[in-house]
């Protein structure tokens, strides 16, 4: 929900920059989680990791007393049948003027359109609603065979793979979160200046190229038996942050921003929805199957992720369409102006 609820409160010319800060506190839990797990490990007893995950409970408790807070977005009070009072209240004090007549008269439209939506997890798999359902389910798909997940869950084993010790491999995971971190922050500074599909197209030549001489470099040097010398090993770090880099500047963030920009109102629910399961069930099967991966595919299992980089660097190119400084409930015109989507879009534009 927070995505969501992100693009529905921001101003449409500042959207990027307040999503992608969704992302870039992502990344601070990330690194604080590797920090914190690099510290614990050094406690005796057993106790380390009980000492990590009891940790957990201070960010848990925040989220839970800081969403008491939270104001209600204007989309959805205008979705839920609040008086136009009340909205107009809250859409003014979001803005911080007065002056909202043509957004609130979009949330009008964007509504009236939605009373004759009763079933939308049905509906949105009709052909009119084929460009959103397609990014519901290839964007998530995408952002985990993008291959990040391999190196958040298992950077300290995989960097021991390659000849790190175990306190070394911990604080190689501190580092490259470090860079995801930094990069995801540009993003924000930059994705609204130079729109997603740049930032989408340059983060997939990062990873590309870093994961080619990764898979390059473990292949040549380390084989099935062998082991990285000190100066390749930190070679491959070098480079799993560069990867990690230019995840962070485009799929990281840019993965959640999309979707959560690109439905209208009465199919907003049930697309987010659909996101956040492809995202999460892709997860699971990564996180379950990359170990097996990595003892069969070996040095192989980076030219895998890396094909999936070109495969997706061509989608964005070809079928996603520029979506910065476009207010939310105006989004549908983004897809009647493409030149493969307003084949789909476009009949309901006619029947209007």
């Amino acid at each position: 929900s927070v995505p969501l609820y992100l693009s529905e409160m921001a101003p449409p010319r500042f959207r990027g920059f307040f999503n992608n800060g969704f992302q870039f506190s992502v990344g601070i839990g990330v690194l604080s989680a590797n920090l914190i797990n690099y510290g614990t490990q050094k406690i005796a007893g057993g106790w380390g990791w009980r000492v990590s995950l009891a940790l957990a409970a201070l960010p848990a408790s925040a989220l839970t007393v800081g969403s008491l807070f939270l104001a209600d977005t204007p989309n959805s009070l205008m979705d839920r049948g609040a008086t136009h009072e009340k909205i107009t209240a809250t859409l003014c004090r979001i803005r911080g003027t007065s002056d909202v007549e043509l957004e609130l008269n979009d949330m009008v439209r964007a509504r009236n359109v939605s009373k004759n939506i009763r079933h939308p997890y049905t509906s949105i798999f009709s052909r009119r609603y084929r460009p959103q359902l397609t990014m519901a389910i290839l964007i998530p798909f995408f952002q985990q065979v993008t291959g990040i997940n391999v190196i958040a869950f298992y950077a300290p084993l995989l960097f021991r793979t390659i000849g790190l010790r175990e306190s070394a491999s911990l604080m190689s995971s501190v580092v490259t979160g470090g860079a995801g971190l930094v990069t995801t922050f540009l993003s924000m500074l930059i994705v609204d200046k130079f729109g997603r599909r740049t930032l989408f197209i340059v983060g997939g030549m990062l990873m590309l190229c870093a994961q080619v001489a990764v898979g390059a470099i473990m292949a040549e040097k380390l084989g099935d038996h062998g082991a990285l010398s000190k100066a390749d090993s930190y070679l491959v770090l070098v480079l799993i942050g560069i990867y990690v880099s230019g995840f962070g500047i485009s799929w990281g963030p840019l993965g959640w921003l999309v979707p959560s920009e690109i439905y209208p109102l009465e199919i907003r629910s049930a697309g987010q929805s659909i996101t956040v399961a492809v995202n999460f069930t892709f997860t699971f099967l990564i996180a379950q199957t990359f170990l097996a991966m990595l003892c069969h595919m070996k040095s192989g299992i980076f030219f895998f992720f890396s094909v999936w980089v070109v495969v997706m660097t061509g989608f964005v190119y070809l079928f996603l369409p520029e979506t910065k400084d476009i207010p939310i409930e105006q989004m549908a015109r983004v897809w009647r102006m493409h030149w493969f989507w307003h084949r789909f879009a476009g009949e309901e534009e006619d029947k209007e």
